[in-house]
């Protein structure tokens, strides 16, 4: 084993040890809710979080009694980026913190990934600000819903660091034009400006933000799950893809999925008038 790859191991032992740093919580059938839970540090992606959160995934993934997830926060901001402080700390190392930052920046893209790749959608539920990587969680996001005074930034730019990690996940839910905005000028965008710009799918009165995405949740639940994973992954593969390749993935996708006994049943079902009974495969 490598030394950086001792010093994420320990990463990972030390936040799954630390309760309560983020918490899961199971409220209803087919629905879990990850709860980022360190309102002191305005739930910054510090590398405990950035490991207790990739490791809350990773749970879920694998829970087959999970459908779809719902990412909250406590305190007045959803997630505020990384622990400057920590990385401010690290300056001090023998070589100036670049082992460090090489480590955490290549954690955060595994979390964000693994986000995508988690076979059942995930739902930020956003009250307060979310900032630079906080701003890159909500986007990496499948759907999100944010309250009237949430807010969202990528200002990296104002403390001379520049957003790029942030930059992938904006780029691929904000138009250009507007993404570029963030980026260069790290100004506030409103609740309402996410909304128009596709960064969210709802916005809702404060303190209404998890119900929504708790009812939005309980929707995909109550869909096929092995046709939900299905779609999911083809939604991110397709759209990184040229036109035509685009059409030639998703067209073998469909017929995968027309063969699955949840597509028989689902139409069956439909021609007979009477809710679908899924066999999850």
């Amino acid at each position: 084993m490598t030394r950086s790859n001792q010093s994420e191991t320990a990463l990972a032992a030390s936040a799954a040890g630390e309760a309560g740093l983020v918490q899961i919580a199971r409220p209803e059938t087919g629905v879990a809710v990850v709860t980022l839970n360190a309102p002191a540090s305005r739930n910054s992606l510090s590398r405990r979080m950035i490991a207790a959160l990739d490791e809350a995934v990773a749970e879920l993934s694998a829970d087959a009694s999970v459908a779809a997830t719902v990412l909250a926060a406590t305190g007045p901001a959803f997630c505020a980026g990384h622990d400057l402080k920590e990385l401010a700390r690290h300056r001090a190392d023998l070589d100036g913190g670049r082992a460090f930052y090489e480590e955490t920046m290549r954690a955060c893209a595994r979390l964000m990934q693994a986000i995508v790749r988690c076979p059942k959608p995930v739902i930020a539920a956003v009250e307060g600000v979310a900032t630079a990587a906080g701003c890159q969680l909500v986007a990496t996001c499948d759907l999100a819903v944010a309250v009237e005074t949430a807010r969202f930034a990528t200002p990296g730019v104002n403390i001379g660091l520049f957003c790029s990690t942030p930059m992938v996940a904006l780029a691929r839910n904000v138009p250009r034009k507007r993404a570029m905005e963030m980026l260069l000028l790290g100004e506030m965008m409103s609740a309402a400006e996410a909304e128009r710009h596709g960064l969210v799918n709802r916005v809702v009165p404060p303190g209404q933000a998890l119900d929504e995405a708790l009812a939005m949740a309980r929707i995909i639940a109550a869909k096929s799950p092995a046709t939900v994973a299905v779609g999911k992954e083809a939604f991110y593969r397709q759209i990184e893809q040229p036109l035509a390749e685009a059409y030639d993935y998703a067209a073998a996708v469909m017929v995968e999925n027309m063969m699955a006994r949840d597509a028989e049943e689902g139409i069956a079902a439909f021609l007979e008038k009477r809710p679908p009974v899924w066999k999850g495969c």
